[in-house]
């Protein structure tokens, strides 16, 4: 089972609940139907899921450290792949932060404009620093 096409997958279930407005578990189940592709099931409804639930703390995060940019007048594609890749590296510690990055610099460069790349690591990496203690704000929020 390949994460990043899990990941690519949780990301297609995002963009419809981000953009077209569907129902998260319609996505998910929407985005599992799909065939010829080996994911992980759990692990792209973990996405999903933890992303949507996370989502106004995430875009506050997001919102800190994209000055000038407005998330709503963002592409829609990158929007997501960074509010993917910030639930990914706070909720999942056994992920090594450089593999999240590497594979949202990847799916913003495959899916989003020839610039997304740079501009999600960007983002990304201005958040690094400060993860041990977004970790412990989220898990006291919990």
């Amino acid at each position: 089972m390949s994460r990043r096409t899990s990941r690519e997958f949780a990301l297609q279930g995002l963009f419809q609940i981000d953009v077209a407005k569907a129902d998260v578990l319609e996505a998910i189940e929407h985005v599992l139907e799909q065939e010829g592709a080996e994911i992980d099931p759990m692990f792209v409804r973990d996405l999903v899921n933890g992303t949507t639930k996370h989502v106004d703390k995430i875009d506050a995060v997001l919102s800190k450290h994209t000055t000038g940019w407005d998330l709503n007048r963002m592409a829609n594609v990158d929007r997501n792949v960074l509010r993917m890749a910030l639930y990914e590296m706070l909720f999942h510690d056994e992920t090594p932060t450089s593999v999240v990055l590497d594979e949202a610099i990847d799916m913003a460069k495959a899916f989003s404009t020839p610039d997304s790349g740079k501009f999600v690591n960007g983002v990304l990496a201005k958040i690094v620093p400060e993860m041990d203690g977004l970790r412990g704000e989220f898990a006291a929020q919990e």
